[in-house]
């Protein structure tokens, strides 16, 4: 990898290129058989949809999809809207029915805040599902400030850039940037609960790409954990540049688990109304799974990548950067 940002994509597909395929102990694996109906990235955003668009699709394609899903936040489709009062990420203080009458428990209060975020976010959901998609309608909504991108866990001794741009911005609305923060955090502390160890850092976890979903303009974050594995000449012989350099991500089957999706409360597009509750969910995507074999191009089916660019367009980069050092981190959110 030079300085500049280059996508994982690129850097394992030139790895992958020049490597020999048969040291890598998941990558011969057989093919299904062609008579299996194939899944898309629009069916895997419909399962996680309101009943009626998931009994839309084929029943094998929907039932595998699910077999392949592993909820980090219980899925609740026809949940279909707010409770009367939700927690608020900037003030940590409840209102409405949840303050008055129940009194609940962090868990509860971190699974309401997914499935129906504070006001903030639920606008931004709107917005770009009224806008038919356009990505635009979201870059409108940051904050001008430019801030630079400051040297993250000594990425620059290594020559190593980590963001598409030099620079990020904040969303002028507060409470949306501390809402991914908190997507970020909840992700690190429930991954083990499905089998996904994952730590906030430079090598694992530190990048999502908001999207707005191609068909229905669906606002959604698609997360990569396990994004730079340590060089190992037998389990991953594979180099990948600068920002590689120093990783302590081991390789072994967490890989499966690397892309978590989180998807915005969706509205109806008739009334003001909501016709399902937000979503985090792990892409399991082992090998015998529908996962796997449709939705991971094949060149890079051993790092287990799902592209953001086929759930839909692509608005900004949402980073999570540790600024400060081991012994007193400090995580700041920039959008690139």
């Amino acid at each position: 990898m030079v300085n500049s940002y280059i996508p994982l994509r690129f850097t394992i597909f030139i790895s992958f290129s020049i490597a020999a395929s048969s040291s890598f102990k998941f990558h011969s694996v057989s093919h299904a058989p062609l008579s299996l109906p194939k899944a898309t990235a629009d069916d895997l955003i419909s399962v996680l949809g309101p009943s009626y668009a998931a009994s839309s699709l084929n029943p094998i394609v929907s039932r595998d999809i699910k077999s392949c899903l592993k909820f980090l936040v219980p899925f609740k489709p026809d949940k279909s809207k707010p409770e009367c009062g939700r927690c608020s990420l900037r003030t940590g203080l409840c209102s409405g029915k949840i303050e008055a009458v129940e009194k609940r428990s962090k868990v509860e209060d971190e699974n309401s805040l997914v499935w129906w975020p504070p006001e903030p976010i639920l606008e931004l959901a709107r917005l770009a599902v009224d806008s038919g998609g356009d990505p635009g309608s979201i870059q409108r909504t940051l904050d001008p400030k430019v801030i630079p991108v400051p040297n993250v866990e000594q990425s620059r001794k290594n020559k190593c850039q980590l963001t598409r741009t030099p620079y990020g911005r904040h969303f002028i609305a507060e409470e949306v940037n501390s809402y991914f923060e908190f997507l970020f955090q909840l992700i690190e502390s429930r991954g083990p609960s499905v089998g996904l160890d994952v730590s906030l850092s430079r090598y694992d976890l530190f990048h999502g790409h908001l999207f707005l979903a191609s068909d229905t303009g669906r606002l959604g974050i698609l997360f990569h954990a396990k994004e730079y594995p340590a060089y190992d000449k037998k389990v991953f012989p594979y180099n990948m540049g600068y920002c590689q350099r120093g990783s302590d991500v081991t390789y072994d089957d967490s890989m499966n688990l690397r892309n978590i999706l989180w998807l915005a409360p969706l509205p109806s597009n008739s009334s003001p109304g909501w016709v399902a509750p937000g979503v985090l969910v792990v892409l399991d995507a082992h090998p015998d799974g529908i996962i796997y074999r449709d939705l991971i191009p094949k060149y890079v089916q051993f790092v287990r990548t799902i592209y953001e660019d086929d759930l839909g367009t692509t608005a900004v980069d949402v980073n999570y950067l540790n600024v400060g050092t081991t012994q007193e981190p400090d995580y700041q959110l920039f959008m690139c």
